[in-house]
């Protein structure tokens, strides 16, 4: 790397920044740290659980928000002085330790950028995700599974809590249907960029004679309602049936009716919830998801009234989204953004943040 490059490399770096702090307007964040220090510090915080557990997270957030962006000023002030001793030296190895923190910063720097794209209403809720296997058999419902494991490998490697709600597996391999949570700020603005449907190309497992088969399965993100939502479900409205859940091939059978399955009777919304080891605690549970995709489905109104007006009939990017080919070459890419990568079994043990950030962008620039 030239030394001109580094220059411009820095000064890029440091560009980008201020356009990040533009946006985040630190003056403002620290002002509304201050506030909720003040309120968190109140005896009285904890007589409203509800309410302490809001001012404690939003807290919690802007602190760590701050400190990532007063992290990378203090990284990028660094960076010049680890380039200039490594050129004064003709230090090689520091050259390469130098060139090797600036790629980390710059990558640090694109992940803080692509978060100030996130500024939607509920991006920085949690979220809760459905997957559902589509066309093709057997294949679709073991591709199904391998989607879900692929979004909790990425939570597991960025240290997201996750809990699956409910899994009806399939008979012979894969699931059927799951939903699950990621427990993280910002999840459901991150990974709403997955919604759609999915396509997997491949030589199937399943075929005796070895043929290519292609297979779909649907994702869906949904935020994960909080008390400020306001989503009433009154009794009348809902049908609640309970049955027996089950593990996968009939095994784990529970020999009470502990599993729920909720139909909310006004839209025909069905949820269910088999995971947990109570009937009251898996009704909550699925009240949870009910709750959830109201919210969606109110939210989904409201948008046809405005695309109606706009005249535009809506946008449907959320549909056919990726193809993962397995056969006859490797490749993964995703339809709307054009980002693709040759290594398929590595997005399917979880390295998507390429595809969601480039999601996120593609996702900013269609709102313009």
């Amino acid at each position: 790397m030239a030394v001109v490059d580094v220059s411009e490399a820095l000064k890029s770096l440091a560009s980008t920044m201020e356009s990040i702090e533009a946006v985040i307007d630190l003056d403002k964040m620290r002002a509304d740290i201050a506030q909720l220090e003040e309120q968190a510090a109140a005896p009285t915080l904890w007589d409203d659980p509800e309410s302490a557990q809001q001012v404690t997270s939003r807290l919690s957030l802007l602190q760590g928000q701050l400190r990532k962006v007063e992290e990378l000023h203090g990284r990028i002030e660094d960076l010049e002085v680890l380039f200039e001793l490594a050129e004064a030296e003709s230090d090689a190895d520091a050259r390469r330790e130098a060139e090797d923190e600036l790629a980390s910063v710059r990558k640090s720097v694109d992940e803080l950028e692509v978060r100030t794209l996130l500024s939607g209403e509920y991006d920085p809720r949690e979220a809760m995700i459905s997957i559902r296997a589509e066309a093709g058999g057997v294949d679709a419902a073991d591709f199904a599974e391998q989607l879900q494991r692929m979004y909790l490998r990425w939570a597991e490697r960025k240290g997201y809590p996750t809990e699956i709600l409910d899994t009806s597996y399939a008979e012979e391999a894969g699931i059927k249907s799951t939903t699950f949570t990621v427990k993280a700020p910002y999840a459901y603005g991150t990974l709403s960029v997955e919604q759609g449907t999915h396509r997997m190309v491949r030589i199937s497992p399943f075929d005796n004679q070895g043929r290519r088969q292609t297979s779909f399965a649907g994702v869906e993100v949904l935020p994960v309602v909080e008390q400020t939502d306001h989503i009433e479900v009154p009794e009348n409205e809902i049908r609640v049936d309970v049955f027996r859940s089950s593990g996968p091939g009939g095994q784990s059978v529970n020999t009470t009716d502990s599993a729920v399955r909720i139909t909310h009777l006004p839209t025909g919304i069905v949820v269910s919830c088999q995971n947990e080891k109570s009937q009251i605690q898996n009704r909550a549970a699925a009240m949870r998801v009910l709750q959830s995709r109201l919210l969606a489905h109110q939210r989904a109104a409201e948008q046809a009234k405005m695309d109606a007006l706009k005249g535009d009939g809506g946008n449907s990017w959320g549909n056919q989204m990726r193809s993962y080919v397995l056969q006859p070459y490797q490749m993964v890419k995703d339809l709307r953004t054009e980002h693709e990568v040759g290594n398929p079994q590595g997005v399917l043990d979880g390295d998507i943040d390429d595809f969601l950030e480039a999601g996120i962008r593609w996702r900013k620039q269609h709102e313009k």
